[in-house]
């Protein structure tokens, strides 16, 4: 065995095995949430507000929260980011100006959340005075997702074969009706990649909406966009660091946890049937 195969072999084992290693980690993480909290599921616990300082009832308002600042997030971020992509691939040319946009948006893709909260509390809630609500939360949310929204998006359209506008362009269709009529279109499953992405890390994020939407504990469901909600991360955040009483709340907490893991599951699903739905489409 030449020493070209052997360093082949090794690496292709290298590669089950960190496979193998992420996918029990995975096993055990999700049975050991589900293992704590599925014995706290039942109907009234995702049906009732909090009770008795959040010892008792459910998290009914904290499902109503991330949801609202989720979906607002992903409407806010989503045609900014493909607009911003289309722009970076279809027009955009290589120069100075160009390639600090690029790098500013990598950057972002790697700034904490917590800077995020930050710089929504200081333009969201104070300066735009939007306060602590769900307009603040949704649209420092989105702000936190747009990188990863804009880099798929960039690498869907690119991936976008050329002599699909080319075949365009030969038809007379102007540059405009070529990326409306086929490369996005074309691009769009690959697209909603980056939405489902974002979705994961909107619902999920604890700090940003730590000073710009979620309160401790309300029993109300919010009436308007400027209103503060109580969201599933902070709840758990809340219940597991400032509970008074974690004999009953660290339960709560791990219930919660379990919602959050299916919420998230179930937008996904429903992104990733969507996405299903409009390949086979195209391939028909």
């Amino acid at each position: 065995m030449g020493l070209r195969k052997l360093k082949e072999i090794l690496g292709i084992n290298l590669l089950r095995l960190t496979i193998f290693i992420s996918i029990l980690f995975l096993f055990l993480f999700i049975i050991l949430i589900f293992a704590k909290g599925a014995k706290m599921l039942s109907f009234s616990f995702l049906t009732q507000p909090p009770k008795s300082g959040m010892t008792k009832g459910g998290i009914f308002p904290a499902i109503i929260g991330t949801l609202y600042l989720t979906i607002f997030s992903v409407l806010f971020a989503f045609p900014i980011g493909v607009l911003s992509s289309i722009y970076l691939v279809e027009y955009a040319k290589k120069n100075f100006l160009v390639t600090i946009i690029r790098t500013a948006i990598g950057t972002l893709a790697g700034v904490p959340s917590i800077i995020f909260g930050l710089f929504g509390l200081a333009i969201f809630v104070i300066t735009f005075g939007f306060g602590v609500s769900i307009l603040s939360g949704s649209l420092t949310l989105g702000i936190m997702i747009l990188p990863v929204i804009i880099k798929a998006s960039e690498e869907a359209i690119k991936a976008v074969p050329d002599s699909f506008r080319e075949a365009s362009y030969a038809l007379g269709a102007t540059k405009r009706q070529t990326i409306i009529k086929v490369v996005i279109p074309t691009a769009i499953p690959s697209i909603l990649t980056g939405a489902i992405m974002s979705i994961g890390r909107a619902a999920g994020e604890t700090a940003p909406i730590l000073f710009t939407a979620a309160t401790f504990y309300t029993r109300k469901l919010p009436t308007s966009i400027f209103d503060e909600v109580m969201a599933l991360p902070y709840h758990i955040y809340a219940l597991m660091t400032e509970g008074t009483a974690p004999e009953y709340q660290v339960p709560i907490a791990y219930g919660t946890s379990v919602v959050l893991l299916g919420l998230v599951l179930v937008i996904s699903s429903v992104s990733i049937i969507i996405r299903f739905r409009m390949r086979r489409k195209k391939k028909w």
